[in-house]
């Protein structure tokens, strides 16, 4: 386990592709699990452990995760993340060469529960939720091609779809186009940092994650 930053109240770590970041009904190995137990050791804390989980990461997506440590930080996180406070980065490799260097895509999304997937559409639809991000074309090689993504709204898979629909799917998503898996199961998609304000201390907290060395980030030539 990658930590990233850690004190009283918060710890943020690197999530690995193909981490569950909180315990289901179907699988209790997560990294949620992982943390307390950690914690539980190296403070030698008997009885349960309190972890918070405030946002989290599709399973085959790697990079930043934040948990709280106390309630308290869990409750202010958490408005935190609703009212847009927490600034979050991620790196998405594709193949196909964005229509644009850079620009702010807006959609509305629709969620298929049964499929676990969802559908962008460029004008509002019944059931639809507003979708923005914002990329920038930073690197490159000879093959695919690296964007950096601000993520301004937080939907089920936002980043996956919203890039799909504009005819750049993600390197090793299946499910939103691409035509092959990448050997680790995982897409290349990295959350790469986060910045916010400490939500105790009041601090400026930057934290971000080195891309898994085994995917193509490192072989990007930056712009």
């Amino acid at each position: 386990m990658e930590i990233l930053f850690e004190d009283n109240h918060l710890i943020i770590v690197n999530k690995r592709v193909g981490e569950l970041v909180q315990t289901d009904k179907v699988c209790s190995e997560s990294l949620e699990e992982s943390i307390k137990s950690s914690i539980k050791e190296r403070y030698g804390k008997s009885g349960n452990v309190y972890l918070g989980v405030p946002h989290r990461l599709d399973r085959p997506v790697s990079g930043v995760v934040i948990f709280a440590k106390t309630s308290k930080a869990l409750a202010r996180l958490n408005a935190m993340f609703k009212s847009g406070e927490v600034h979050k980065t991620y790196w998405a490799i594709v193949k196909e060469r964005p229509p644009k260097e850079e620009d702010l895509l807006k959609h509305y999304l629709v969620r298929n529960e049964k499929q676990n997937k969802t559908y962008a559409y460029d004008k509002p639809t019944p059931a639809a939720k507003e979708a923005t991000l914002r990329y920038k074309l930073i690197g490159a090689s000879n093959s695919y091609f690296l964007l950096e993504v601000e993520l301004l709204t937080g939907r089920h898979h936002q980043i996956r779809c919203q890039l799909s629909k504009i005819g750049c799917p993600i390197k090793g998503d299946l499910k939103y186009g691409f035509a092959r898996s990448n050997p680790n199961g995982g897409i290349s998609l990295h959350a790469h940092s986060v910045q916010f304000i400490h939500p105790v201390t009041k601090e400026n907290i930057l934290a971000e994650a080195p891309a898994p060395k085994k995917d193509l980030f490192d072989k990007m030539r930056l712009t």
